[in-house]
């Protein structure tokens, strides 16, 4: 049907004059969330829509509560781009884990007679988004903009997630002023940055600042991670920078790492805070620190005087406004979101390509195997990865394959050049 004239340029649809559109935001916060919000509720608003912003993600609609919502206008989302955060805000609350939950999410969407549902998150939240659609039957068209500072979701020709691009921005600056300052107290430090499962963050961070070294979960392919491998990189790398005359440097590692190191290694290392199910609190184990006092362990046997400071950077990302990258590229995914579901899609992810419009089904990234949005991990035999490698100072092959710097690596390090390699040797089959 023709779209009409609404006397104020909107486009507005006889079809979609009496219907109504819901935003939702759950998991952590990027930056640019709210431009998807501003760009989503303009397009629909211009095209005959109802919106209304539900506020904290699912976590009031599992409570049966319809309340926490506002009708969201053109006047009140116009410049909201410019912050940071979530007008929303949002909530990690995930109902498809309680099936009560999942029906008092049902139950108030069509209380307030939604239509369709526009989710801004990651996995969890994508996951939530197409279970409620398949219980939905039909009754509700649901969309998902996928949304983590993380990059970890399964994206076209390796297309960013929203906010990245951003967090990347934002830490590596801060990583640059760490190396400053580890250059002008002659200091190393060990950053960890965030990335669950994924270390592109770190990576990205870590290639941006011109960061000495860069640890991600990845690099270790499907191998058991062992804490004393890890401290071996490191260690490794600081003996390294010694030879080269430099006793200063700044390591970024992924947050990631830790819940790839085995846990009956981090055992021997620290105690372990279990929750409810028996499961380890990972987040409540301080890699940065735990590296930090192994590595300084290992230096003082060896003589070596090295100032370690442990540093982790996360939260300072996520709240930050969108750069100029994410301000144009949330823009076009709240109108894609919005044209995908007025044009009678459902059940999709959005994402661009080459800058056109993507629609991704969720059929198509979910994995067969746990049901769950499959993670995006970094490429490690990709050319990026490969780049990225060249730039760091870590021990390698040639390392050990020329006696002479073998033997000047093992006097920085005290050691012969028998038990020099003995330690490190195994680090040259890591690249």
């Amino acid at each position: 049907m023709a779209d009409i004239d609404n006397g104020k340029g909107a486009r507005t649809s006889s079809r979609q004059a009496d219907k109504t559109l819901a935003i939702l935001v759950g998991g952590g916060p990027a930056p640019g969330i709210n431009g998807v919000i501003r760009s989503a509720t303009i397009e629909a608003v211009n095209s005959g829509l109802r919106v209304i912003g539900i506020y904290d993600g699912y976590k009031w609609l599992a409570r049966g509560s319809s309340t926490h919502v506002e009708r969201l206008t053109i006047d009140k989302v116009s410049r909201i781009h410019y912050r940071g955060g979530s007008i929303l805000r949002t909530s990690r609350f995930n109902p498809t884990k309680d099936a009560d939950a999942m029906r008092a999410v049902l139950g108030v969407l069509t209380e307030l007679e939604v239509d369709y549902l526009l989710s801004i998150g990651g996995d969890d939240t994508a996951f939530s988004a197409s279970q409620l659609g398949l219980m939905a039957g039909g009754q509700i068209q649901t969309a998902h903009v996928p949304k983590t500072i993380d990059n970890d979701l399964p994206l076209p020709g390796q297309m960013l997630t929203f906010g990245y691009q951003t967090a990347r921005e934002v830490g590596a600056q801060l990583v640059k002023n760490i190396m400053e300052d580890a250059f002008t107290s002659n200091r190393w430090y060990f950053v960890v940055t965030m990335g669950r499962k994924a270390g592109h963050l770190a990576l990205g961070i870590g290639n941006a600042a011109g960061a000495t070294l860069t640890i991600v979960g990845e690099e270790f392919r499907d191998r058991p991670v062992r804490l004393s491998h890890v401290c071996d990189i490191l260690e490794g790398a600081i003996i390294k920078r010694r030879l080269l005359g430099r006793d200063y440097g700044v390591a970024v590692l992924s947050e990631g790492l830790i819940e790839s190191i085995d846990v009956a290694d981090l055992k021997s290392y620290k105690e372990l805070e279990y929750d409810a199910h028996g499961h380890v609190r990972y987040s409540e184990i301080a890699l940065a620190e735990l590296v930090k006092e192994e590595v300084k362990k290992r230096l003082k046997k060896r003589q070596i005087d090295c100032t370690i400071v442990n540093k982790d950077i996360g939260y300072e990302l996520r709240c930050q406004p969108a750069n100029s990258f994410d301000l144009e590229y949330t823009q076009n995914l709240g109108y894609t979101a919005i044209r995908f579901l007025i044009g009678g899609g459902t059940a999709s992810m959005i994402a661009l390509r080459d800058g056109a419009p993507y629609i991704i089904s969720f059929n198509n990234i979910m994995d067969p195997k746990t049901g769950r949005i499959r993670t995006r991990l970094v490429d490690v035999d990709n050319a990026y990865y490969k780049m990225c490698r060249e730039y760091m100072i870590r021990l390698d092959r040639s390392d050990f394959e020329d006696f002479k710097r073998l033997s000047r690596l093992a006097r920085v390090a005290n050691c012969t050049p028998e038990e020099f390699k003995g330690q490190f040797g195994y680090l040259a089959d890591d690249y």
